[in-house]
């Protein structure tokens, strides 16, 4: 892994970007995975105000929660216009379809999706639990796209966003741990002091199901970019 600290989370964005711009200058991206919630959005606000040009790029989302239409101001997918999308125009958006009647059908048509649309990089957030997408702890190292019951503490830390905590969806698609694997290259993005147990896992912990992000120790092209203190635990 590499590690990169930086002082905020604009700084963070801001080398995100240039990963993402170095990559795409070598021809080296056609599809990107992306993110949701608050983490990423200076790597976005990054983007739209770049000359990047994603006429021939497509993306993949990791998420979306199971319940909420494209339309709902809390839905991953009208985050991603409101915040990319509607700004800087892609060859192609894919998310998961939240209100599948039938969710085994939709995650097999995802999967399909990520087979045909090979992630050049992924970019990631992390849970105050190690989560990576929607994979909490004990999830498989070897599921793709699966629907996944959230943790009382992944509603607690998405509740922000919510009126009432009652309001958060408590199930959701998400992209498994061995899609995420796939990505070529794996930039995750971590900030705050809540953050910092989590990171030391993931980084100097036991490779484990019981800390999903631990399992980014076994791919080869890593980088985590981290504010002081989420890198504040780290011994190295």
């Amino acid at each position: 892994m590499d590690i990169v600290v930086v002082k905020d989370q604009i700084e963070g964005g801001k080398k995100a970007f240039n990963i993402i711009k170095e990559e795409m200058s070598a021809g080296r991206v056609k599809v990107l995975g992306l993110a949701t919630g608050s983490t990423p959005v200076t790597l976005y606000e990054e983007l739209v105000k770049s000359d990047l040009d994603f006429s021939e790029v497509s993306s993949v989302n990791l998420d979306e929660y199971v319940g909420l239409s494209a339309d709902n101001d809390q839905s991953y997918d009208y985050f991603m216009r409101e915040h990319l999308f509607d700004k800087k125009p892609f060859k192609a958006n894919y998310l998961p379809n939240g209100l599948a009647e039938d969710i085994e059908a939709e995650c097999k048509r995802y999967d399909e999706v990520l087979k045909n649309n090979p992630i050049d990089i992924q970019i990631l957030g992390i849970g105050e639990n190690a989560h990576i997408g929607f994979n909490e702890p004990g999830a498989s190292f070897e599921a793709t796209t699966q629907k996944v019951a959230l943790t009382d503490s992944t509603i607690e830390a998405n509740s922000r966003n919510f009126e009432k905590k009652e309001d958060v969806p408590t199930f959701a698609i998400s992209m498994g741990i061995k899609s995420i694997m796939s990505a070529k290259k794996i930039v995750l993005l971590a900030y705050g002091e809540k953050k910092a147990q989590a990171i030391l896992d993931t980084v100097e912990g036991k490779v484990s199901e019981d800390v999903p992000a631990s399992v980014l120790q076994n791919h080869p092209n890593v980088t985590l970019i981290l504010d002081e203190a989420a890198a504040a635990k780290l011994s190295k």
